[in-house]
């Protein structure tokens, strides 16, 4: 099938949007405890709306797309998280909070399982690979950008900039003591134009393998009853509750402990955090030409540990230095952990996906234990919850055994045998 350029563009806008709005979930808790005076684990509680939609949509929108295809699906799913964004804006207040980005969180869940099979047809199987991973780097700019649009937006609303008309105009609608819910009315004009794209754009027609399409609930069950099912879905959970559970506390861990402003140095550093997990990705690309997957990821987890405790027990320096680098550590664990796991089954790898995406739900989990033992005994020792979540990403590259194992090329001049 000839490329469809349109289209690959287009996918490629749709996830720079779906990290946009994800990923500055982290730089704006600070400000959401102090408008709503929250202790940690209510704080939680936003992150918690957004990913557990992760859990509740995953599967059915495998279902829904195999059914109605993936233009009614995204459609949909945009709508969804510009009433979600909408209605946070109009009525800023903690409830309406949860509600409103479970909505959001909702509608990415949905797109996240419509593009990847959108993306293989449009751009060939051929390339693939290829255009997974420049997805993934246009994902990577989203999340290094979004963070200094919240900065840029709250220290120019309500201090009397009426000069740039997008500053005057967002100063007109959003609470003087509320200033970061000029996100939400960004979120939702962004949401608006993609419902327009979508609606007025041609899809071409995606023909699923038999082993991409999302099976019925008996196929789930089975698969949840395999003991490699269930390793690997907790493999994602661990992965995405530590990615999160970093990028959402990075800001109020700077704050508390070094006394940074959130709203400048602890966006930064957060936008820093997402910036070197895409650096990482590009390194992680050659680490997979020359070496296992396993023992990459077997590396990266070490350097993680590593880094980790530098961010904690180092000076301000040290941290401002350490928390990027997590995200360079982090870099490759998805990617690995996915195909490690895909690898593992000869089948049913369209339903086995849904399942996987349906552990980010530990994007929901993780920041909340954290909050919760932060409450407890401060946020970093809440914070050393992560050492868990990243030994059981290091055990994947020691009893991982998938049938495939990812192609190398070898350093070792080829012997020429003679007949």
């Amino acid at each position: 099938m000839k490329r469809n350029y349109y289209i690959i563009g287009l996918i490629f806008l749709i996830f720079f949007v779906i990290s946009f709005l994800t990923n500055i979930l982290g730089p704006i808790i600070p400000e959401i405890i102090t408008s709503f005076k929250l202790n940690l684990t209510l704080a939680a509680l936003f992150p918690f709306s957004f990913f557990i939609a992760y859990g509740v949509m995953s599967i059915p929108s495998g279902m829904l797309v195999d059914k109605y295809k993936e233009k009614p699906v995204m459609f949909v799913a945009f709508f969804v998280a510009f009433s979600g964004a909408l209605l946070f804006a109009l009525f800023p207040s903690f409830l309406v909070a949860m509600f409103s980005i479970f909505l959001i969180g909702a509608g990415m869940a949905m797109l996240q399982v419509a593009i990847n099979p959108l993306l293989r047809v449009a751009g060939g199987e051929e390339n693939f690979a290829f255009n997974s991973v420049a997805a993934q780097l246009v994902f990577g700019a989203a999340s290094f950008l979004s963070p200094y649009v919240y900065s840029y937006l709250v220290t120019n609303i309500g201090k009397g900039n009426t000069d740039k008309f997008l500053i005057s105009t967002l100063s007109a609608v959003v609470p003087k003591d509320l200033s970061w819910v000029s996100l939400y009315w960004i979120f939702a004009f962004v949401a608006l134009i993609m419902v327009l794209l979508v609606l007025f754009s041609k899809f071409p027609v995606v023909e699923r393998k038999e082993d991409e399409i999302a099976g019925a609930w008996e196929t789930h069950k089975k698969l949840f009853s395999q003991k490699t099912v269930i390793l690997y879905f907790i493999g994602v959970f661990a992965y995405v509750g530590t990615e999160q559970g970093i990028a959402n506390w990075i800001s109020q861990f700077l704050f508390i402990y070094h006394g940074l402003d959130p709203l400048t140095t602890g966006a930064s550093t957060v936008s820093w955090f997402w910036g070197m997990m895409t650096a990482g990705c590009l390194l992680g690309l050659i680490f997979l030409k020359f070496f296992d997957s396993r023992k990459v990821l077997l590396g990266f987890a070490i350097s993680a540990f590593v880094w980790l405790s530098i961010a904690f027990f180092g000076t301000k320096t040290l941290a401002l230095i350490a928390f990027p680098m997590m995200g360079f550590s982090a870099s490759v664990m998805w990617s690995i952990i996915f195909s490690l796991a895909l690898n593992s089954l000869d089948k049913n790898h369209g339903s086995f996906s849904g399942i996987l995406c349906t552990a980010i739900i530990g994007g929901a989990i993780v920041p909340l234990i954290i909050g919760w033992l932060g409450d407890l005994f401060g946020l970093k020792y809440g914070m050393f919850f992560l050492y868990l979540t990243l030994g059981y990403i290091f055990s994947i590259g020691i009893w991982s055994k998938p049938i495939i194992n990812n192609q190398t090329i070898s350093l070792k001049k080829k012997e020429i045998e003679t007949v």
